[in-house]
């Protein structure tokens, strides 16, 4: 069976908190995993970072390498970006790389790789006008956007933690677009 790798990329949301559950459930369905986190995602799980690098196989990344460095993980079949908060958004569709998870989502966007995001903010922040001209700049560049009806419905704002976020969807939705491709 030839090894799928997915590019599991998470900013600082409280469903970051699951991510290793989301790692677990994502190997069942075959693919190896590289986990790849904003620098404030990092913080707040960083007591688990050994953990959730054993669990992938690969070193958990959160900042670039230097210039001449090996990359240290395989190349990507395919890219989910969540939770994506609503900076992270922004600075994706602005094409504002100085975060390595941001940088990365951006050149899987060049390279091709299938690529699945669900956005992870508040009702008051989705309510800025820049989101909306974001999620279209995304959607355009081939992103698959779980948004709304057919994956994160935003909450008022407030609440640190979302009621329910859709982390199996998600999976389906990046299994989905991969199926004809690998």
């Amino acid at each position: 069976m030839t090894t799928k790798t997915l590019y599991l990329l998470c900013s600082a949301a409280p469903p970051v908190f699951d991510v290793a559950h989301v790692v677990e459930d994502a190997q069942t369905r075959g693919w190896d995993v590289c986990l790849g986190l904003t620098p404030t995602a990092a913080h707040w799980v960083s007591e688990s970072l050994d953990g959730l690098a054993a669990l992938t196989g690969h070193p958990v990344r959160w900042q670039y390498k230097f210039p001449g460095e090996a990359d240290v993980w395989p190349v990507a079949d395919a890219l989910l970006f969540a939770p994506a908060t609503f900076n992270t958004i922004n600075a994706w569709a602005l094409g504002l790389t100085d975060r390595f998870a941001v940088g990365v989502a951006a050149e899987a966007l060049g390279k091709n790789t299938p690529t699945v995001a669900m956005p992870c903010t508040n009702a008051a922040l989705a309510a800025h006008p820049q989101f909306d001209i974001s999620l279209a700049t995304l959607r355009g560049a081939g992103v698959e956007l779980l948004y709304g009806d057919n994956g994160f419905v935003p909450g008022p704002a407030g609440p640190d933690v979302p009621s329910h976020f859709p982390w199996p969807a998600a999976l389906d939705s990046v299994d989905r677009i991969t199926a004809t491709r690998l």
